[in-house]
């Protein structure tokens, strides 16, 4: 069980530590010589009795209001509150103001040791209970016992009832077990290095779980990353090959160097690492606030063990009533002036510009929204139904809001919950996954045919209007149909059309299948006069004037006829008028393939591809950039550096 201190400064939080564990949390020599924590302090200590072996996990934090921001690093993430009131002093300014941020980051269980009662009679103890009664009456902690205890000099007492009671809650506490298809995030919150070791970094882990010999990322919001390998892990003190969500790790890492790590870094999955610089949340206000937020208001945003500045844009009810007053909640958008990490679900708490008033604090619903339209009843009901715990329901709406599907990849990301536990939490058939060659979408099974019923719509009305033409190209057709949708999710959405019989193909045209357009025999006799004579020019055909002459056929005439044949797959046009036939572009494109495969980079220079096929550098270059037109290559570098690149997700079926 982890557990956090809280309280006022010089309440004896660091003493009650050590007496509770024998571990003394001070380390910087300032800290030493004034007295007071400045720098979180970690101490351990092993449950008695306990088979498990499990420990007691303590987090000190410091108390002086000019470290609350130390405070909140090291309040993310723990299970449990041991909130010090001092017997002498009572209830002080950071006792309330640490108690209003455990509400806010989550924190409902926890207990309340009265310190330095030697000091006091017996009816300043009772004071002080009373005053601490009336504090956590209107919060989750109402309930929490409270012990009246002395941890130094030589009246110590009671300090075994509290022992004891941290034991039986740590007993009692469910272990976390990682849940599947969550990636692991740990935020950073101290580093250093260890002679013949390397980098070691620290943190509580937010989700997930990790393994020695593991490959990570370390990640922050301005972009930077490293792939790093766990070399080592040390759970609660103790050697260990695993680690998971709610423990204090620290982490031996091979691959980054300790100079490079700052707090506030994420360790966390490859699929996390998407930064994010502005943030839908549920934000609520404390009763005691001193000011009402308006439109665009300047706050301190605190996240995990980082932080940044940030204006709120006020998103339903409140911008209508004013602004966001104490004591109420409201949707709001959180631009950032810097980018963080940020998932579903994660804590935040916001302070006054300066940093120095905890104003309130909230839930990240969306780490990734719009920047337009984000006032419109659509995008609030959906920010609605995201303010809920259950991920089917999430889910539902997400797909709801989403007739052109859902990015499973940044659905991980945001949610750090992978597709396929997505659909799993879902009723048999309620999505619909979409595999195509930029990764996955996923989407609601009405959408999806909603979607190729609007293709199949614009083809007919296509049809209607040009009775001569075979079909349509896919990507000209996606641009009349579903311009917003991508166009490999596009062919995935013809090809299930295809498989079901809705839809057919006549080389590079689609039509309905009852659409046919075949060539009358004196077309089918001029066009077999044109292959011939394209054929016979191979790598160099002739242009469209050029057969018209040959042929003694208008031009006009030639070029359309040409372009029905294009439409039947039959000649694909490399330029305005310059058509090659079907089996020389195949014929080209194994030529561009063995190219590739030679050079050892993978690259096709234009000059090469001029020598090998004996034509000018022009007609070279014009084939290779047909070939980046329609995806089966991409230009790489400018100028005379310039080469072409075969893409691993080629439209073969066009050759």
């Amino acid at each position: 069980m982890l557990i956090g201190t809280a309280g006022h400064i010089d309440h004896g939080k660091t003493t009650l530590v050590r007496a509770l564990t024998g571990v003394d949390t001070t380390h910087l020599p300032e800290e030493k010589k004034r007295g007071i924590t400045i720098e979180l302090g970690y101490a351990y200590a092993p449950l008695p009795d306990d088979e498990a072996g499990r420990m007691l996990a303590f987090i000190d934090v410091p108390g002086h209001e000019k470290f609350v921001p130390t405070m909140l690093t090291g309040a993310a993430g723990i299970d449990f509150v041991l909130l010090v009131v001092a017997a002498d002093d009572g209830v002080m300014p950071q006792t309330r103001e640490h108690l209003a941020i455990l509400q806010i980051l989550g924190v409902a269980r926890g207990a309340v040791a009265i310190t330095k009662c030697d000091r006091v009679d017996a009816a300043r103890i009772a004071e002080v209970e009373a005053q601490v009664h009336a504090l956590l009456a209107p919060t989750p902690l109402a309930e929490a016992p409270v012990f009246a205890v002395a941890a130094s000099g030589p009246r110590s007492f009671r300090l075994d009832a509290l022992r004891e009671h941290l034991r039986a809650a740590a007993l009692a506490e469910a272990p976390r077990a990682a849940a599947p298809g969550v990636g692991f995030r740990l935020a950073v919150d101290r580093h250093f290095a260890v002679a013949g070791a390397g980098t070691v970094v620290t943190g509580t882990a937010h989700a997930g779980s990790l393994r020695v010999g593991e490959r990570l990322l370390l990640a922050r919001g301005d972009g930077f990353t490293r792939e790093v390998r766990v070399r080592g892990l040390h759970v609660s003190n103790r050697a260990a090959q695993q680690g998971q969500a709610g423990q204090r790790c620290a982490v031996n890492l091979a691959g980054v160097e300790h100079r490079e790590v700052e707090r506030g870094d994420w360790l966390c999955a490859p699929t996390l690492a998407r930064p994010t610089d502005r943030l839908d949340l549920r934000l609520s206000l404390l009763a005691d606030a001193p000011r009402t937020l308006g439109q665009w208001s300047a706050v301190t945003l605190h996240h995990a063990a980082g932080q940044a500045q940030a204006r709120l844009a006020l998103l339903d009810g409140a911008l209508e009533a004013g602004g966001l007053a104490p004591g109420r909640s409201a949707l709001v958008q959180a631009v950032l002036d810097r980018p963080v990490l940020a998932c579903w679900g994660d804590r935040v708490v916001i302070r006054d510009a300066a940093g120095r008033i905890t104003l309130g604090g909230g839930r990240v619903l969306d780490p990734f929204p719009p920047a337009r339209h984000r006032r419109r009843p659509e995008r609030l009901a959906l920010l609605a139904a995201l303010d809920q715990s259950d991920p089917a329901a999430r889910l539902a709406a997400l797909l709801a809001a989403a007739p052109y599907g859902i990015d499973a990849a940044e659905l991980a990301a945001a949610h750090n919950l992978d597709a396929a536990e997505w659909q799993a939490a879902l009723p048999a058939g309620a999505a619909l996954r979409i595999d195509n060659a930029r990764g996955a979408q996923l989407f609601d099974p009405a959408a999806w045919a909603a979607l190729g019923e609007r293709v199949l719509a614009r083809l007919a009305a296509h049809h209607e209007q040009f009775t001569d033409e075979p079909g349509v190209e896919r990507e000209r057709l996606r641009r009349m149909a579903l311009p917003q949708l991508a166009s490999p999710v596009f062919l995935a959405l013809l090809e299930s059309l295809l498989a079901e019989g809705r839809l057919a193909r006549a080389g590079s045209a689609w039509h309905l299948p009852g659409h046919t357009l075949e060539l009358s025999a004196a077309e089918r006799a001029r066009a077999d006069r044109l292959l011939a004579l394209l054929a016979e020019g191979r790598y160099d055909p002739p242009w469209t004037r050029d057969l018209a002459a040959a042929t003694a056929f208008p031009e006009a005439d030639t070029r359309r006829l040409l372009r029905q044949l294009a439409a039947r797959g039959e000649v694909f046009q490399v330029v305005r008028d310059l058509f090659y036939p079907a089996p020389c572009i195949a014929e080209l494109a194994g030529i561009v393939a063995d190219l590739a495969a030679k050079d050892e980079h993978g690259r096709v220079h234009a000059a090469a591809f001029r020598d090998l096929l004996g034509i000018g550098r022009k007609r070279a270059i014009q084939i290779l950039e047909f070939f980046d037109r329609v995806g089966y290559t991409r230009r790489v570098g400018e100028g005379s550096r310039r080469a072409h690149l075969i893409r691993g997700e080629a439209p073969v079926g066009l050759y």
